[in-house]
């Protein structure tokens, strides 16, 4: 097999690869209120259920004003990738599907959230939503998984120059018998090898997983590559069985457009950040 791209950022590269922390898994069913911003209501959601983070799906929500912007190219060497200009559909603007993580930064809750929405009388589209200026237009009803004992809190990464979240513990115990894994994964490694490393290290053979990331180029089981360095991937269906992963995702690429298909196993590294919560099944 040919040797992995590679992306180059400007600062060392740290010797550990991914962070990791258990937390037990809460199931979680909410509505954002019409009105909120999708980050103020989605960290009430979480903070109520008495989780520390989440990961949450989106499907079906109508908001207005929407922002969002997509993967693009540094403008200088500060960074490997950067963002586009923000874009600002006028209108309502439908949220097909999309998965956030919930976190903290700065003490106040914080949102990172990738998927596939529509203006009216647009194309779909897709990218990085921006939830702190982003409002429920009508009730949005979110479903997922909560984390007690676990967090990701976002901070200087020096690698990448970038404000990133990390797994870690809360510190402070969950009050069940239900786990789930919160994990963060550094560039320059294939996704799906990694989850299946720390999952065997772990003791885990069979899970869904659920996330958000980057990837440096995206080779699928059918259908074209993408070749784009910077994008934004949101995992559709992910599942560990036997010890093996498999992500169906949907990606966009900096030109805008959009790839859809299952993973390659040993052939998408990781471009900047990945978060997930893994959920053992067994």
């Amino acid at each position: 097999m040919a040797a992995l791209r590679e992306i180059r950022h400007p600062g060392p590269v740290a010797p550990v690869r991914h962070a990791r922390a258990w937390g037990e898994a809460v199931a979680l069913d909410f509505t954002v209120e019409p009105g909120e911003t999708m980050e103020a209501g989605l960290g009430r959601g979480v903070i109520a259920a008495g989780c520390d983070a989440a990961y949450v799906a989106i499907a079906g929500a109508t908001l207005d004003p929407f922002r969002y912007v997509m993967p693009a190219g540094s403008p200088g060497p500060s960074h490997a990738a950067w963002y586009s200009q923000t874009y600002a559909p006028e209108g309502f603007v439908t949220v097909r599907e999309a998965g956030a993580i919930v976190g903290w930064r700065d003490g106040a809750p914080f949102v990172h959230c990738h998927g596939l929405w529509q203006a009216e009388g647009e194309p779909i589209a897709m990218g990085h939503m921006l939830p702190a200026e982003s409002i429920a237009a009508e009730p949005v009803r979110v479903k997922g998984f909560g984390l007690c004992g676990a967090v990701f809190e976002a901070r200087q990464d020096e690698e990448t120059n970038f404000r990133l979240f990390a797994a870690q513990s809360a510190g402070r115990p969950g009050n069940g018998s239900a786990r789930a894994l919160a994990v963060t994964l550094r560039p320059n490694q294939d996704v799906a090898l990694a989850i299946e490393s720390i999952c065997a290290d772990q003791g885990i053979t069979a899970a869904r997983i659920h996330g958000i990331g980057s990837l440096n180029g995206a080779r699928f089981e059918s259908g074209p590559a993408m070749e784009s360095y910077a994008s934004e991937l949101l995992i559709r269906d992910g599942r560990l069985a036997e010890g093996r992963a498999r992500l169906d995702v949907a990606v966009v690429a900096m030109d805008g457009a959009i790839f859809e298909g299952v993973l390659v196993r040993g052939d998408n590294p990781v471009c900047v950040t990945f978060e997930l919560v893994i959920v053992p099944e067994r």
